[in-house]
């Protein structure tokens, strides 16, 4: 992965499409290693998720390097990292999956549901509602743990959610509206031999927490 992360931070610096058109070999390089790098953590997510199809492709996952600058202020035209999107249903569905995100010094992996239609996210908290001992235990399993602990805060209400009580046992959980838990990865692990392995293992410890989530997101089906 050196070629990728060395491109990504020559990028960060030259962010212009002239810089990027005459630098499009060395884009092409690091997008090759990148999806080999996703390719070698496909195989062995599939291992313990079956939801992941046989015929799930790197390059089906992996967002385009181009942002969409219609509506944002800041124009640069292109990301500084690289990521996929690993996930039952394609990298555009809103199951519960799994996210790489490469970028020099920045980069993680993610899991879970973010930003759910408003039935899916009623959905996931009936979930929670229902059956918190589920989610109690596997957010206290030693296997998840090791790399998360907890949900992340972002986009959590401040108040409890319509339809359930301030002091409900599970209130934390339930003002979420994203349910996401991520692991940071250094430049050093990224660039291991045994880097795929890595992050498949995070995503193994995640499993529990995205069977979970897919069981409430089934009931809402």
């Amino acid at each position: 992965m050196q070629n990728a992360l060395t491109f990504l931070k020559k990028l960060k610096t030259h962010n212009n499409r002239e810089w990027f058109e005459s630098h499009k070999n060395d884009y092409l390089a690091a997008r090759d290693e990148f999806l080999s790098l996703c390719d070698g953590v496909i195989g062995l997510v599939r291992k313990f998720d079956p939801r992941i199809a046989a015929d799930t492709e790197a390059s089906a996952c992996m967002f385009r390097i181009y942002r969409d600058i219609r509506f944002s202020k800041d124009k640069t035209p292109y990301k500084v990292h690289m990521a996929a999107s690993i996930n039952p249903g394609g990298r555009k569905s809103i199951t519960a999956g799994y996210y790489l995100h490469v970028e020099p010094g920045a980069s993680f992996v993610a899991g879970g549901v973010w930003m759910p239609p408003p039935p899916m996210l009623q959905a996931i908290r009936q979930e929670i509602d229902y059956e918190p001992d589920r989610l109690l235990a596997l957010l206290k399993s030693k296997g998840f743990r090791k790399y998360f602990r907890g949900f992340d805060e972002e986009g959590r209400m401040q108040a409890a959610p319509k339809g359930y009580a301030k002091d409900h046992p599970q209130i934390e959980f339930l003002k979420n509206r994203n349910f996401i838990v991520s692991h940071n990865f250094s430049d050093k692990q990224i660039l291991a031999k045994n880097a795929s392995r890595q992050l498949a293992d995070a995503f193994a410890a995640m499993h529990p927490l995205m069977e979970y989530l897919r069981q409430a997101q089934d009931h809402e089906s």
